[in-house]
């Protein structure tokens, strides 16, 4: 009998003590059911009866077994870990990149109430183990950025780039980045930049075959047809892309619209169809002088509603207030005013068309002052400026065209604005060395626009001012913007068709909600495997020193 009581606690050894030791708590040993006092489960309340139910941690592993009696058969299994916190593991995902389960992207699709009503007991079952595996003894989750929305400084703080698309090197996220993920979640709202490059490309090329200041070069209204309805097959198919992605993957559009940087996009749609009202080819609108006031209420109506919503956001000073969310791409929530202003006049509704510009005007100083500042995060851009310097040249450009549409003369109004949107582009070419080696991504669409629209309104500066350096002016950054566009389309197609590399893993939307730092505070308790083995093999020493002193001292 003792020769077994010795071969037993030679390869196991009770965890129970090292528990009290750890916690340094008074526990009651006639009370077994205490001992599940903090398990809050799908049974939490009700009392379970004590079944001879004893744990014991083998030293050669330090794994955690359970010797349960039961009436079939005695079964051996695993304590079940969080994959987050226990070595490389990931919830519903692959093992370090190994043949392990599958990942499960069942937290991103969309929650319906009839889905629930389904008896889907594999994805219930599932879906349980996941919380219950993030649940701490004390009964709370370490992360439910599954069920929550991720706040706008969290995106910061977890992200890196110009566009917060990249993942921080310390930070973890909820899905597998070896494997390759859905199409539809890998589809991000930034493609409508596409849309947006194209659209103004036909603005660019109607001004163009219509100017007075460029009649010497006779464009055909042919090209503007040609790239009209090239980006209107672009819009309908992006739009027809991202509604499937709304219906399927709602969450994970949830998670775009709370970007910081993401959030900026929903208001391209409507900014594209507007470019693409304004530039509507002169085959289609059969001698009118005046477009049909209601396509500006179904374009423009959306697009005010969304900017109720943003910039009461920015001037109600919480946690998404403009000094904190703050950063280029936000000049799409602006330029869409002057766009609108444009559309406005050409309905005939002056007197809107002067209150968007007014409403888009003031915002754009606040942005401006906000962006030279730098006050989100007081850290200046990453030294690689990217195309995204860009955007600054936007609003400036257009609110200098719609000041000419509304009022009918480029006067001193549209000719300031112009000439801050001139300085801007200036200031972005000298520094040229800084927008090279990029890797090329979807989000370089969003900064053609710009180029395209300082192009049109140069156009109109040559009309106001006649010359040979305004001519010259107004062909160079034409040549230029387009140029761009051509390029960008040659490589989305390589990228797309050959490479097919245009569409990665949407990193960004699959980040957590609270930081996963492995801290020292939570190793203290006993849940650390290395602390267990350590003290159970020093405690095993202690146990064969007085089993020897027993037996030196029988003998």
């Amino acid at each position: 009998m003792e020769m077994k009581q010795s071969n037993a606690h030679s390869n196991f050894a009770d965890i129970n003590e090292v528990e009290e030791e750890a916690e340094q708590e008074p526990q009651q040993q006639d009370n077994n059911n205490k001992r599940f006092s903090g398990y809050r489960g799908p049974n939490r309340g009700k009392q379970r009866p004590y079944k001879g139910f004893s744990r014991q941690v083998s030293l050669e592993t330090g794994f955690s077994v359970l010797n349960r009696e039961s009436r079939e058969r005695d079964d051996k299994k695993s304590l079940p870990r969080s994959g987050r916190s226990f070595g490389g593991f990931e919830i519903g995902g692959t093992i370090n990149g190994g043949d392990g389960r599958k990942a499960d992207f069942s937290m991103f699709r969309t929650k319906s109430t009839l889905s629930k009503q389904k008896s889907l007991l594999p994805s219930i079952i599932r879906e349980r183990d996941i919380e219950n595996s993030l649940r701490t003894e004390d009964g709370e989750t370490k992360d439910d950025s599954i069920n929550e929305n991720v706040s706008a400084g969290r995106y910061f703080a977890a992200l890196r780039g110009p566009e917060l698309d990249e993942v921080k090197e310390n930070e973890d996220i909820l899905l597998p980045k070896e494997e390759q993920w859905p199409f539809l979640l890998r589809f991000p709202i930034g493609c409508y930049g596409i849309c947006l490059g194209l659209s103004s490309q036909a603005v660019l090329w109607l001004a163009l075959a219509k100017s007075p200041a460029t009649n010497f070069l006779h464009i055909t209204p042919f090209i503007n047809l040609v790239v009209w309805l090239l980006s209107l097959v672009a819009l309908v198919s992006v739009s027809f892309t991202y509604i499937l992605k709304c219906i399927f993957y709602f969450e994970a559009v949830k998670r775009e619209y709370f970007h910081p940087v993401r959030v900026n996009f929903f208001f391209a749609p409507w900014v594209v169809c507007m470019f693409l009202a304004i530039s509507v080819p002169p085959v289609f609108l059969s001698n009118r002088q005046y477009l049909h006031p209601a396509i500006w209420c179904v374009f423009m109506g959306p697009y005010f509603l969304l900017e109720l919503k943003i910039y009461g956001q920015w001037l109600s000073g919480g946690k998404r207030r403009l000094c904190k969310v703050a950063n280029p791409s936000s000049h799409l929530s602006v330029v869409g005013n002057f766009v609108g202003a444009i559309l406005a006049s050409k309905v005939g509704w002056s007197e809107v068309a002067k209150f968007l510009w007014a409403v888009g005007f003031a915002h754009y100083l606040v942005v401006f002052v906000t962006l030279y500042q730098r006050l989100p995060t007081s850290e200046a851009l990453p030294k690689e400026l990217h195309p995204v310097y860009s955007m600054f040249i936007a609003a400036p450009s257009a609110a200098s065209i719609a000041w000419n549409t509304i009022y009918g003369q480029f006067d001193g109004c549209s000719r300031t604005c112009f000439f801050i949107a001139l300085f801007l582009y200036i200031s972005l070419v000298a520094r040229i060395n800084f927008f090279t080696g990029f890797k090329f991504s979807v989000a370089w669409w969003s900064y053609t626009f710009p180029m395209t629209t300082a192009s049109v309104a140069t156009i109109k500066y040559a009309e106001a001012v006649p010359g040979y350096p305004s001519r010259a002016l107004a062909l160079t950054l034409s040549f230029i913007s387009t140029a761009m566009v051509c390029m960008l389309f040659v490589s989305t197609l390589l990228h797309a068709l050959v490479w097919q590399t245009l569409f990665p893993n949407d990193l960004a939307i699959a980040i957590t909600k609270r930081k996963l730092t492995r801290e020292k505070k939570p190793f203290k308790r006993a849940y650390d495997l290395k602390r267990w083995t350590k003290q159970a093999l020093a405690k095993k020493i202690s146990a064969e020193k007085d089993f020897e002193a027993e037996e030196e001292s029988r003998h």
